[in-house]
Order: C-alpha cells, then sequence, then structure tokens
C-alpha cells in the first residue's frame, strides 16, 4: 500500500494490479503533525477512515441473510451472539490495525517472512476459499437488491454488480479518502435504511430483546446460525486488509506520536465497528418484530422479506430494505476485491490483473444466480465456510502481536493477548459445536 499527500488532496495508498498506477509525487507518506495541524475537528475526521472500509463487511449481505433468518425463526435469542460477535470484532480490527501501524507491513506480508513457506500456501488456499465465500455473499446480495428494487433478472444483476464494484474500486485511484468516502456513503445508507425500517416496523418487545442478551443456544438450526452470525461478524478478509490499509496510511516520528495515532486508531475501530454493530441489532430486531410470529416464521429468504415488508408495513420499507442491500453489496464487493490482492501478494508474492481476479472469485456466485438456486441459503452457508477461515486470521495475529521483537512498544499487554486467545478459542469451539451437531 502506498500513502497520502500532505494537504489530503492526493491521498493515494498506491495502485491495484489492473487498475493503473499514480504518479510518483502522490504517494508521499502524510506526517501526523501535517494532520493535526488542520484543526480538531478536520484533523480528527482525517485520521478516521480504515476502520470503516472494514466494518462495511462487517454489514455485507451475509449478515443480512443471517440476521434475519435469525429473527425471523429464534427471535431474540440470539442477540447475544450478534453483540458478541461485534464486540470481539473490536479487539481483532483493533490489534490488526496495531500490527500495521508498528511494523508498516500487512498481516500476509508478515506471515510470509516469519512462517514456512508450506504454511503461507496452505494459508493462501484457504484465504481464497474464503474470498470466493464472500464473493458469493456480496454478489448474490447486491443481485437480489437490484432485482427486488428495479426488477433486474438475477444473473445481468450480477454482472451489473461487478461493473459497479470495479466502478468505486478506481476512486482508489483518485487518492484513498475518495474510497473511503465512498465507502462510508455506502455504509451510511445501510445504516439509514435499517434505522427507517426499525422505527416504522415497531412492533418491539424490548424486554425479550434484553433478554436476548444472555447467551444460550436454542433448538433447531441455532447453532448453525451461531456459526453462521460470528463468521458474517468476523471476517478473516477484512482482518487481512485492515493491516494493510494502516500501515503506511500515515507515517507518525518517534514512539509518543506513534502511541497517538494508535489512540486515534482505537476510536477509529470503535465508531465503526459500534455502527456496524448497531446494523446488526437493527437488522435482527426488525426480522424479530415483522416476522416472528405464527405463519411467517419460515419467511426467511431475502426477496420473502422484501415481499412481506411491502405487504405488512408499506412500500418504504421494503425499498428502504432494497437499497439498503444494495449498498451493501457493492461496497462490501469493492473491499473484498482490495481485500483479495492484499492476501495474494502477502501470503505468495503474486500478483495478477484485477479483472481476472474478480472473474475467477466471482464465478460461484454467478453459477448460483445463473442456475436460480436459493440465493439467500447460499449466503447462510457461505457465512458458516466463513467462520471455519477466521482462526486461520486470528492466530497468527494473536502470535505477532504478541512478539515484543517485532512490535516494539505496542507489544501486546497480557490481559490483551489472553482476550485473543479467548475470541479464537470461543470461534473455533462453536465451529466444533456445529460440525458436532451435524453428525
Amino acid at each position: 500500500m502506498g500513502a497520502t499527500s500532505g494537504d489530503g488532496s492526493n491521498d493515494s495508498v498506491g495502485a491495484l494490479p489492473g487498475l493503473g498506477t499514480p504518479p510518483a509525487a502522490e504517494v508521499a507518506v502524510t506526517q501526523l503533525g501535517g494532520i493535526l495541524a488542520r484543526g480538531r475537528v478536520r484533523g480528527v475526521l482525517a485520521l478516521l477512515g480504515p476502520a470503516f472500509v472494514a466494518a462495511v463487511a462487517y454489514v455485507d449481505p451475509g449478515n443480512f441473510a443471517t440476521n434475519f433468518q435469525a429473527g425471523a425463526e429464534h427471535g431474540y435469542s440470539l442477540v447475544w451472539v450478534v453483540v458478541m460477535a461485534n464486540l470481539m470484532a473490536m479487539l481483532v480490527q483493533y490489534l490488526t490495525s496495531k500490527l500495521g501501524l508498528a511494523t508498516g507491513m500487512s498481516l500476509p506480508e508478515l506471515c510470509a517472512q516469519r512462517f514456512p513457506r508450506g504454511l503461507n500456501a496452505l494459508m493462501w488456499l484457504q484465504a481464497e476459499v474464503i474470498a470466493m465465500a464472500c464473493d458469493l455473499a456480496e454478489f448474490a446480495g447486491a443481485a437480489v437488491g437490484l432485482n427486488l428494487v428495479f426488477g433486474v433478472p438475477l444473473f445481468p444483476a450480477g454482472l451489473i454488480t461487478a461493473v459497479l464494484a470495479f466502478a468505486i474500486l478506481a476512486l482508489q485511484q483518485r487518492g484513498y479518502r475518495s474510497f473511503e468516502v465512498a465507502v462510508v456513503a455506502l455504509l451510511s445508507l445501510v445504516a439509514l435504511g435499517f434505522l427507517y425500517d426499525f422505527i416504522v416496523i415497531g412492533h418491539q418487545s424490548y424486554g425479550s430483546l434484553v433478554g436476548g442478551l444472555v447467551p444460550g443456544i436454542g433448538h433447531g438450526d441455532a447453532a448453525a446460525l451461531t456459526v453462521g452470525i460470528v463468521g458474517a461478524t468476523v471476517m478473516p478478509h477484512v482482518i487481512y486488509l485492515h493491516s494493510s490499509l494502516q500501515s503506511n496510511r500515515i507515517r507518525p516520528q518517534g514512539n509518543a506520536e506513534r502511541r497517538k495515532l494508535l489512540r486515534f486508531n482505537a476510536i477509529d475501530c470503535v465508531i465503526a465497528l459500534g455502527v456496524a454493530g448497531l446494523v446488526n441489532v437493527l437488522m435482527l430486531c426488525v426480522a424479530s418484530g415483522l416476522l416472528h410470529r405464527p405463519g411467517l416464521m419460515g419467511v426467511s429468504t431475502l426477496q420473502g422479506v422484501h415481499s412481506h415488508m411491502g405487504a405488512l408495513v408499506g412500500g418504504g420499507v421494503a425499498l428502504a430494505f432494497g437499497v439498503a442491500l444494495i449498498a451493501s453489496g457493492l461496497a462490501a464487493s469493492s473491499v473484498g476485491t482490495y481485500s483479495g490482492q492484499v492476501v495474494m501478494s502477502g501470503f505468495m508474492g503474486w500478483r495478477i490483473p484485477v479483472f481476472l481476479r474478480r472473474a475467477l472469485t466471482m464465478a460461484p456466485a454467478l453459477l448460483v444466480l445463473g442456475l436460480s438456486l436459493n440465493a439467500t441459503q447460499a449466503l447462510v452457508y457461505s457465512q458458516v465456510v466463513l467462520s471455519f477461515g477466521i482462526p486461520f486470521a486470528l492466530v497468527p495475529l494473536v502470535v505477532l502481536t504478541s512478539r515484543r521483537a517485532l512490535m516494539g512498544d505496542l507489544v501486546n499487554r497480557g490481559l490483551t493477548t489472553a482476550l485473543m486467545w479467548a475470541v479464537t478459542t470461543v470461534i473455533c469451539g462453536l465451529n466444533f459445536y456445529l460440525l458436532a451437531s451435524a453428525l
């Protein structure tokens, strides 16, 4: 990744293969002092952004599928899973941003440097499977949204999604702030859409919502949905990406500036992932308030949700849902392509044209759309696959951030390391629980 200009007008972070290369003058690294000199508000806002790019993956169409299925079938009983997953996400994204800040390298680059090549090849292969699962969620979700709002058939809608995602990603050539602003705008559409739906739909049982904060695995497919929600929330590919976004975005001068920048990173993660967590809770509450009732609990497909929203509450609510789904898919697809390039170049040192990479990873999604398979069910299964990829990102992250020789003064404290191992254990435990339940 590259960097920024001093005035912020050409804040380029380097080019992805296939999208061109910015002029050398546009890749000078921004100094922290120059940013803070812009003023208290402008300076702080200029330091925020990478976590919002990562946060898009936490409200992608896979979250729509798992949260709506959970709310429709189990009411508020899995709210605790959504909250737990987002709290874990805050810690994880904070640590990966700290890794990039302390080392100037991404997590995949550090793995390639410090782990055996065979292990890196294995990690790269599983990351590519994860990339395909991500694309399945993102493309299918955006395509369903275009179908619901504009009536575009699913397969052409998937191709339109690819074109629009490339257009958003191409903004990176105008500077990282242009790309970040576009992503934040799309994230805002998702948040506002569900806030509107939550207010208009009503019918919320706040006592049951509070009760849903008490952990417990229910009946039926609750175990699979629990793993799916975690997989849809703690996203492996943005664990890799966030470290790259932070690695050379702003170069601090000395330990004092590095620690100051780390505090802003923490604020960035709390705000961005807090917004994502709120949106996820709103999704589940909307599903529970609207669909968790006799005769409707089986309505868990995105098309069915949209149809019942229009019939039960009105076209405005259904439109907000559809627009949020499109915005989510487009933003997440752009971020997913970015992540894929970071993963491949980091683990293996390979670079292929971004258009070719996108064609390869989007193939399963287009197959699902072309064969008219159940897109919502495919989304849920993709999130389960994602959950199994999380430990491959978390274990190297906690190992590397615990090494003082690598991290210097930013090395993890003992409590932080213990919390990260606990997070990793919980996720692995949920995966094993799912396997045992399926046997």
